[in-house]
């Protein structure tokens, strides 16, 4: 994916004033596969990260050591070894207050997946539960499979590539397997699997249901048709589903305003925003900030500003 990887020491991508930064995959060539694997040492100290940001890659992570808490967007995540972990693009996340945090992981972007569409909807399944205990052999099992990339990505043999994507797309599946995984049904193809790849973007920005169907080149009625018989939900509410998420990543992460945040969601007016996101979540954007906040328990942010 165009952008998503750069060489090593350059500069994030700088975000809109407020926002998190966004951190691309650091490739070790030219050319290298979009892909790294190893301990969260050897991966350097962003692997730790403590302040808020974003990736344009997918990352997997299993927690073998340590204590404290990861932040995925509004959830915070207990550190209980041995566990799982998923990071989508897009979403923001760091580490608190952990103390000798000890693991692996595996970084990639999404052309990099074998098994293309379908990989990416068991990441998709993943994502609604990215946080999993392990019992005693799924450890053993994540174990043995991370090594196995870490070891492969490390000496990069001949056809080393193809062998780092057979093994990634196993370690997709058996995750998806664990229980309590997500439940989603058998991958959307065609249009719909579109609206879902343009469904986060185009609720961040404020598209319409026909903006989308018009990028796609299809009918607003051909377009839901499709949707709904993918995944049994509408286009609108795929739409109000990304954009109220975008919104409580900025609420949480950031200290934009309730204008401001707004605005980065589509929203020119701040009390029509605050109206939507309190009918999406039960809670008004400064009330969902302040039960969220863990850096200033003081704010008393509970409406759009004057």
């Amino acid at each position: 994916m165009r952008g998503t990887t750069v060489l090593p020491g350059t500069p994030c991508v700088a975000p809109r004033r407020g926002e998190p930064p966004v951190h691309r995959l650091e490739v070790r060539a030219p050319g290298e596969v979009p892909f790294a694997a190893g301990g969260f040492d050897a991966m350097g100290p962003m692997s730790r990260a403590a302040f808020p940001h974003r990736h344009t890659f997918y990352e997997i992570v299993h927690v073998v050591e340590g204590s404290g808490v990861h932040v995925l967007d509004a959830e915070r995540y207990e550190v209980r070894p041995p566990q799982l972990g998923v990071i989508l693009p897009g979403q923001v996340h760091h580490w608190e207050g952990v103390r000798g945090l000890e693991g692996s992981l595996v970084l990639f972007t999404p052309e990099f997946l074998v098994d293309g569409v379908g990989d990416e909807e068991l990441l998709r399944r993943l994502g609604e539960r990215p946080w999993a205990g392990l019992d005693d052999a799924s450890h053993e099992r994540t174990s043995l499979l991370m090594e196995e990339l870490a070891e492969e990505y490390r000496c990069g043999a001949d056809g080393f590539a193809g062998v780092l994507r057979s093994l990634l797309h196993v370690l997709l599946v058996r995750a998806a397997r664990l229980p309590g995984a997500g439940t989603r049904p058998a991958p959307v193809r065609g249009i719909a699997d579109e609206f879902v790849r343009l469904a986060g973007r185009a609720g961040v920005d404020g598209l319409s249901v026909r903006e989308c169907a018009e990028r796609l080149g299809v009918s607003s009625g051909h377009l839901a048709e499709a949707v709904r018989a993918a995944t049994g939900r509408t286009p609108a509410a795929l739409l109000r589903e990304a954009r109220t998420r975008e919104a409580q990543r900025l609420l949480v992460s950031t200290g934009l305003s309730i204008r401001q945040v707004a605005a980065r969601v589509g929203f020119a007016d701040p009390a029509y925003f605050c109206r939507f996101f309190r009918r999406e979540t039960g809670r008004t954007p400064g009330g969902f900030r302040k039960h969220h906040d863990r850096r200033d328990p003081s704010i008393e942010d509970t409406g759009p500003p004057a």
